[in-house]
């Protein structure tokens, strides 16, 4: 089993961002509903801490609370764009230290929590956008293999 422990302290910073950044790719990729797509995000952290042994790496993810820094990407297409690199680098360094089955369960929490944020509001009178349906598409990419 792969723990914190295992990584440097950047290794773990680039693993735990993200599955927030992709909340927050998919938060902006069209406006409207921020407060409970954040809540979203949230709500998708306390739920996997309530499924605590399943895999001691999203434990550990999961056990602090959810943070982004809000001015790293300074616009929507920086996070975008920046942002699915960092999963990508993240999924990686994944493949080189976890099982397959723990990077298997971080790309199915990312993606999940992807899924949860777009759900949390409707926009233009559809549940999930055309954009945030293309979001979510590019997230599954940059987490490759594993998230298929």
């Amino acid at each position: 089993m792969t723990a914190k422990t295992d990584f440097s302290e950047e290794e773990w910073k680039l693993v735990s961002e993200g599955p927030v950044t992709a909340g927050m790719i998919v938060l902006t990729a069209q406006g409207g509903g921020s407060f409970r797509e954040t809540f979203a995000i949230a709500k998708a952290y306390k739920e996997a801490r309530e499924q605590h042994g399943e895999s001691e790496l999203l434990d550990e993810l999961v056990s602090a609370k959810p943070e982004y820094d809000r001015h790293r990407y300074s616009t929507p297409e920086l996070l975008r764009e920046q942002g699915l690199q960092r999963i990508a680098e993240a999924s990686k360094l994944l493949e080189q230290k976890a099982t397959p089955a723990e990077l298997e369960a971080y790309c199915g929490f990312t993606l999940g929590l992807a899924d949860r944020v777009a759900n949390a509001h409707r926009e233009d009178g559809q549940q999930v956008s055309t954009a945030e349906r293309e979001a979510i598409e590019a997230i599954r990419a940059s987490l490759g293999p594993a998230s298929l």
